[in-house]
This record gives structure tokens, C-alpha cells and sequence, in this order.
């Protein structure tokens, strides 16, 4: 799975130590990684893979649903640490908000919004959240684009209830999706009527960079 060149053995080093849930050896290792490599691309090329490797083993039934969580948890404590508040990325900035929706499975969403966090742009954040809600949530803050991160299926299938209901009112939010069901099945973002699909935060940023160059 990794293609890090040197980066290999630290890499799978830093998933035995997440597994084992040793935080403070999985902690200094992520500090030592860090000051060789600039946090969101360590987070982007290293960090999202083996959190991946870790959720899909969960699936396959080879890691335990508690290492899955206490590996997360390990994770985002390190990002508090290490990334630093953004500036606003620009005035013209489209309106975002992120969400899970009705999915419990947190650590994609808290990843992404500490990165885009971190790259500049200001976002809503509406956590873990049901389709009628974040009807409402979007209706209300005017939202111009709403990232849903999701790690099960269920919760991938229910935004097509949510593109559904924001039809009947007309709104013309865009709808980018992102998630191991995203993965697996490439048209899956078309068949519940997401506006993108993306697969880290700098296709978000991207994605996001178009729409203020259209705007402009």
C-alpha cells in the first residue's frame, strides 16, 4: 500500500504502534516525522493512508473496532498539536460547511476540516448530523458548497435523500463527497447525485479554487 520510498519502514512502524495504541511512542514518532516533512503533506501522504489501511482492516475483520478508535484518537490529538489556525484563504471564498452524515465515524471529517483549516478557508463544521438537519443547516447559514465525509455505505446512500430534499426547495448547494464507499465504487458519488468527489483535501482545495475563479 505505501510508496514512500524511505518513508516505508516509518510508515509501517507508526500503523504497528497506532495498532498497539501506544500513544506516547506513536506521538513522538508522528513530532519526529513533522520536523522532516510539512505537516499536511505527512497527514495527506502518510497519515490518510494508514488510517485507511486501519478502517479497511476493521472491514476485513482483522482489527478490532477499539484499535480503529483509539488509532483516531491518537491521530487527532496529534493534529491539535502540530497544525496551526489558517488565515482566510480569500474574501471571495465560497460559504462551506462539512458534516458526517449519519455516520459515526468522525476521524475522515476531522481530518479534512483541520487541513482545509489549516490551508485557509473558514468552514462550518456540523459534526455528525441527520438529512433533515443539515436541510435546514444549509438553508439557513446560505451554504455555496457542503463536504460530506463518510466511511459506511449506509451513510454514502443517504445523500441521495439529501440532494432529493434540497431539490424540492431549490437550493443549488454543491455536494462534494469523499470516503472509503467513494472508493470502492467510483460512480457512486453520480448515482446520489453529489456536484464532486474527492479523494483528499487538496482535490477539495481545487475543486473549491474553481469555483471562486468562476465567481471572480
Amino acid at each position: 500500500f505505501f510508496n514512500f520510498g524511505n518513508m516505508d519502514g516509518k510508515a509501517l512502524k507508526l500503523k504497528q504502534l497506532l495498532l498497539e495504541v501506544n500513544q506516547i511512542e506513536s506521538e513522538e514518532m508522528l513530532l519526529s516525522l513533522s520536523k522532516d516533512m510539512d505537516p499536511l503533506v505527512l497527514i495527506e501522504t502518510v497519515i490518510v493512508p494508514i488510517m485507511n489501511e486501519i478502517g479497511e482492516g476493521w472491514e476485513d475483520g482483522t482489527i478490532a473496532l477499539s484499535q480503529v478508535y483509539m488509532s483516531g484518537k491518537i491521530i487527532e490529538s496529534w493534529i491539535d498539536k502540530i497544525l496551526p489556525p489558517g488565515e482566510s484563504i480569500a474574501k471571495n471564498q465560497p460559504r462551506i460547511g462539512i458534516a458526517v452524515l449519519e455516520d459515526y465515524h468522525l476521524l475522515g471529517k476531522r481530518i479534512i476540516y483541520s487541513l482545509l483549516k489549516a490551508s485557509g478557508l473558514e468552514l462550518y463544521d456540523y459534526g455528525h448530523i441527520s438529512v433533515s438537519d443539515l436541510v435546514e443547516k444549509i438553508i439557513d447559514d446560505e451554504l455555496e458548497v457542503i463536504l460530506i465525509s463518510t466511511l459506511m455505505l449506509p451513510s454514502a446512500l443517504k445523500i441521495k435523500e439529501l440532494k432529493d430534499s434540497l431539490t424540492e426547495t431549490n437550493n443549488n448547494v454543491k455536494i462534494i463527497v469523499g470516503g472509503a464507499p467513494f472508493r470502492f465504487d467510483n460512480q457512486l458519488w453520480k448515482d446520489v447525485g453529489a456536484d464532486n468527489m474527492a479523494t483528499g483535501a487538496s482535490e477539495i482545495i481545487a475543486i473549491i479554487n474553481e469555483m471562486m475563479e468562476g465567481k471572480s
